[in-house]
């Protein structure tokens, strides 16, 4: 079986690794993402790190892990302002016609390739049935049941960001909604708390330095993040019903003062019986390209067998 190319498209770098059959990663290359230039320049790229990765091995195809919403066909329905004109962009059509040759192209949003990553090659291996969540510069997520990934009407099916949290009341989320669980527990979200609480500008990781410190007001804030997210994750686990919930993103590095208030709210919430597992994400960087090459390898898309 040949391998394919996967692709890890960020708003500030996009890396890539030629990925075997049985999740080896080959040769690998990234580049910065001129996500302010337009598609075209994303696009432009995307096709020369797929080049440089291939060389001259003949490829199965490609999979594009991408920031933003994107659909079945490869067409991206939402974004952030980071990427400047991306909404609408049909990846699919965009790369086919800057490759050499043809061959088959997928695209997932890049938390649905996290997931896919994790599910094949890292903490979810094993598990048929999974929450993925992704607390970062947003909070992301990802759906995988029965071995299938799902991707929901609107390509957003598990994107636990912006549903309604405690906690979150009065915030305001980077969507223009108020309330939601990102305008909380999001790392520019603890920095933005810090700041109200005390009038000092400091970011996320700063923050989190403080607490570990003994500075109450961050070791507070650290702690209604945590806990905010702890409780929105049990009440998708109560609906859901996963067999296990995995945790990734620059915020999941915080350690035991974030990672404690979180198992001890989500323990709180769920009913009795339940036993659902957090784990932290393994494969870190690798993950989203070895989830976005891992399509490739099956008849039927989007399934783990």
């Amino acid at each position: 079986m040949r391998p394919v190319v996967g692709i890890d498209l960020g708003g500030t770098k996009t890396a890539a690794a030629l990925v075997a059959a049985d999740g080896t990663l080959g040769v690998r290359a990234e580049a910065p993402t001129p996500a302010a230039e337009g598609p075209d320049a994303v696009l432009a790229v995307v096709a020369g790190l797929v080049a440089r990765v291939a060389g001259e091995t003949p490829i199965g195809g490609v999979g594009i892990g991408t920031a933003g919403i994107v659909d079945a066909a490869g067409r991206v329905i939402s974004a952030t302002e980071t990427f400047t004109g991306w909404v609408g962009t049909d990846l699919v059509a965009g790369l086919s016609a800057r490759l050499p040759r043809s061959v088959p192209i997928r695209v997932y949003n890049d938390v649905d390739a996290h997931l896919l990553g994790e599910a094949w090659c890292g903490a979810a291996r094993g598990h048929s049935s999974v929450l993925m969540v992704a607390v970062g510069t947003g909070v992301g997520g990802a759906l995988l049941i029965d071995g299938r990934l799902v991707r929901g009407a609107h390509g957003a099916a598990g994107e636990i960001g912006h549903v309604p949290a405690v906690g979150a009341d009065g915030l305001r989320c980077p969507c223009g909604r108020y309330g939601h669980l990102e305008a909380l527990a999001a790392g520019p979200s603890i920095a933005r708390s810090y700041l109200l609480a005390t009038g000092n500008s400091v970011d996320a990781r700063g923050v989190l330095t403080l607490a570990r410190r003994g500075d109450p007001d961050a070791a507070a804030v650290v702690r209604a993040a945590a806990v905010g997210l702890g409780r929105a994750i049990a009440g998708l686990v109560t609906t859901i019903d996963p067999s296990c919930v995995v945790i990734g993103g620059g915020v999941a590095e915080a350690g035991e003062l974030w990672w404690r208030p979180l198992r001890e709210a989500f323990r709180a919430e769920l009913v009795a019986g339940f036993a659902t597992p957090l784990v932290k994400a393994e494969l870190g960087v690798a993950a989203a390209v070895l989830g976005a090459a891992r399509g490739l390898f099956d008849d039927d898309e989007g399934a783990l067998t």
